[in-house]
């Protein structure tokens, strides 16, 4: 591995025009393919195997019109306070709401409220359902605008006028703003670290590139594999995040190389072949743990998982052939200033030149930098770092015993919003279930008798408001039914009321032979928390083993590979007790700019999961990969951990801070689920990185020894050996002396 990455980066190097220009091409070819392909597909939303999904695909199969109406808009209108909406004056202007709705040429049908039976038993509410000819995405913003006018006229007239559903536009596009906030804390972070403008732009310059391929690809990708808009939304946040870190791994390392006295060329090559080899295996567990959401079985997550893998593959391409390719062409300005020097003008000679970076090198290295002297100090205190890692992480995972799952919907939006005025109207008026009604699809030989004895059943359950009167389709096949449970649609009651309903369809089925299902909105939501719930552990199991037996392979260990593994699990419990306290129960709301606490979103955990695996692996990958490095070039282990936090130290600090500014500045987008994304990976980071990788890993080596490096013979015999570490590229003449630091940094194991 680090010989082919050797040579990988050398003739990328050399051959820097080719090789810019070949991912130049790729860029626009890309960006053209997205230009001309059709737009994308509008979201779906599926799960095979679930009774939801399986009576969603008879609805469509036996009432095909009833699946090809479009969009539709419930606008909710209430009397003045003391008034009643029947009252000739009130009636009058729903009359001329109705009929301004049905002037849109878009709009198909609008029922009247006093005739479908919509009015509130106190006479205070009503609701009229206007359905349209097109589906909510392919709504334009003259058809809102409209619709926004009509409800404006309503509330000219006296009335309180509120409207909910899928034509009713939502104010959550992604902005922009968030991938802005986080590139300019990145570049900052950057210069800090690199003192170089050239050094800190190309991480950023690539980084960009990498995202902008990915995203095309999906773009153009979209009408044929069926990617949504929201697809790449995954990709762009870890895109961006992990291109900036994997370029800043390998420009860092070429500059090491350098001052150790390397030839330029030669430096970008031993840059590939060692930094470059971790980033592969980073990369592969990222792309392992994104991969691995296929495994749910939700289509749209294997979508976002893939579409992820892919970007993330593409900044894995371009650190290793396009970052060495951008340093020849700056090979010796992405030094600091004061590091120029022995490499500026024509009077010194090659010789002369590696003489003096290497005199810059012990210099520089008579003083211990603080990652030595951290690692020091966590070498002496091992077991005092590791209970206050262990317990702190523990304490801030306690409110995740109280995680609550659900949905985003109407009923979770802001107080403010039209949708959430709407939907509590409807609840304070029609009762809390109204606003998530169960359907029910009997298919029988005369199915609308069958359908009304199994609705006069339903209605005899406890937790049943009312049941509506059956529907059958034209062959008599097939009738469907609303039953309107007494609670809530996200409260336990009504998701053991389906249970419950189902249950009893077992024993219906079997007493009259008809096929009975259980679907709609709620049933939905119901159905998915349940999939995740039985995907997980097998998801873990399976992203977990994979990744395990990649660090195995890299490190040739067993322990290095179980710990990072027990480090991963207390990262993601302590995030995720973070989402808990800030997003279900309202801690610092308002600081984080939560307008509405409530259930977390229920993909997030799975999501978080897997991309955060991938991410606590690249640290760990990072970072033990230079102490792995030193061990076998004959380090002891304590000098192991100090060699890869003075090398390593300062990069992993500063990818990390790149990692979270990059997931912060999402918490600032509208999409409920963009910002508690945001926020997950931001904390687990934050938790991963500066407490598990810095604290607790390197505590662990201390208390372990040789041990953490201890692999059966036979297993080793087995394993291949990849050689990413660069053992191999060691041994040639130019190699530092000076690999594991100074007599002062030794002295700081003792």
């Amino acid at each position: 591995m680090a010989t082919f990455l050797h040579r990988l980066g050398r003739f990328a190097f050399r051959r820097r025009g080719l090789t810019v220009l070949l991912w130049l091409l790729v860029l626009f070819g890309t960006g053209f393919a997205a230009s001309a392909a059709p737009a994308p597909p509008a979201d779906t939303f599926s799960m095979p195997g679930t009774e939801s999904q399986k009576a969603f695909d008879l609805l469509e199969e036996k009432f095909p019109a009833a699946g090809a109406e479009g969009a539709s808009a419930r606008v909710v209108v209430r009397a003045p306070a003391g008034e009643r909406i029947t009252s000739p004056e009130n009636k009058a202007a729903v009359a001329d709401l109705v009929a301004a709705l049905g002037k849109d040429p878009q709009v198909s049908k609008v029922t009247d409220p006093f005739t479908s039976n919509a009015v509130s038993k106190n006479g205070t509410t009503a609701y009229a359902v206007a359905t349209y000819k097109v589906t909510a995405t392919e709504l334009t913003d003259k058809q809102h605008d409209a619709l926004d006018k009509v409800l404006g006229s309503g509330r000219d007239a006296g009335l309180t006028v509120e409207a909910g559903g899928d034509a009713v536009k939502v104010d959550a596009e992604m902005s922009g703003t968030g991938e802005q906030i986080g590139i300019l804390i990145s570049a900052l972070v950057l210069l800090v670290t690199f003192g170089s403008l050239i050094a800190a732009g190309m991480p950023l310059l690539t980084a960009l590139i990498g995202v902008g391929t990915g995203i095309s690809a999906i773009t153009a990708l979209g009408s044929t594999l069926g990617l949504s808009s929201t697809t790449s939304t995954l990709a762009m946040m870890l895109g961006l995040a992990v291109g900036i870190d994997y370029a800043l791994f390998i420009v860092s390392r070429y500059r090491s190389e350098l001052l150790e006295g390397h030839e330029r060329q030669e430096a970008a090559g031993r840059a590939v072949g060692t930094a470059g080899s971790a980033v592969v295996f980073a990369g592969l567990t990222v792309i392992v743990a994104l991969a691995g959401l296929s495994v749910v079985n939700i289509p749209v997550l294997t979508k976002m998982g893939l579409a992820a893998a892919g970007t993330v593959a593409v900044a894995v391409l371009i650190a290793i052939t396009l970052v060495p390719a951008l340093l020849g062409f700056a090979p010796v300005r992405v030094l600091r200033r004061r590091d120029r020097a022995a490499f500026r003008g024509k009077p010194l000679s090659a010789r002369q030149q590696r003489k003096a970076a290497k005199r810059a090198a012990k210099q520089a290295a008579a003083k211990p930098n603080l990652g030595a002297r951290w690692a020091g100090y966590v070498l002496r205190h091992p077991v005092a770092v590791l209970l206050v890692g262990v317990v702190g992480l523990g304490a801030l995972a306690l409110p995740a015993a109280d995680l609550e799952l659900g949905l985003p919907g109407e009923g979770t939006m802001a107080p403010d919003t039209t949708q959430r005025k709407a939907y509590d109207m409807l609840s304070d008026s029609f009762g809390d279930g109204f606003n998530g009604p169960l359907m029910v699809t009997v298919e029988a030989d005369k199915a609308a008798g069958v359908a009304k004895s199994v609705g006069e059943k339903f209605a005899e359950q406890d937790g049943v408001a009312s049941v509506a009167a059956p529907a059958a389709n034209e062959a008599g096949d097939t009738a469907i039914f609303n039953v309107v449970p007494t609670t809530g649609p996200s409260e336990t009651a009504t998701e053991n009321l389906v249970r419950e309903l189902r249950d009893l369809s077992g024993s219906l089925e079997a007493d009259t032979g008809a096929e009975i299902l259980i679907t709609g909105q709620t049933a939905l939501f119901i159905d998915f928390s349940h999939t995740l719930d039985k995907a997980l552990l097998p998801y873990l199991g399976l992203v977990v083993g994979l990744a395990f037996l990649l660090l195995m392979v890299a490190f040739r260990s067993l322990l290095v590979p179980f710990k990072a593994a027990l480090g991963f699990l207390l990262s993601v419990g302590a995030a995720l007790g973070a989402v808990v306290a800030v997003f279900q129960q309202g801690h610092l709301a308002n600081v984080f700019g939560v307008e509405q606490p409530g259930p977390v979103i229920s993909t997030m955990p799975i999501i978080m999961i897997g991309v955060v695996f991938g991410l606590a692996m690249d640290y760990e990958v990072f970072l033990v990969s230079r102490m792995r490095e030193a061990y076998v070039h004959g380090a002891t282990p304590g000098e192991a951990v100090v060699t890869g936090f003075r090398y390593g130290g300062r990069v992993v600090t500063a990818a990390a801070l790149i990692m979270i500014s990059v997931f912060s500045g999402f918490i600032v987008e509208d999409n409920d689920l963009i910002q508690m994304m945001g926020f997950a990976l931001a904390s687990a980071v934050l938790f991963d990185a500066f407490v598990v990788r810095m604290a607790i890993v390197p505590a662990l080596f201390a208390l372990l020894g040789t041990k953490a490096w201890w692999l059966p013979k036979w297993l080793d015999k087995l394993l291949p050996n990849l050689d990413v570490e660069g053992e191999k590229l060691s041994r040639t003449p130019s190699a530092s002396s000076s690999r594991f630091g100074s007599r002062r940094e030794h002295e700081l194991i003792r």
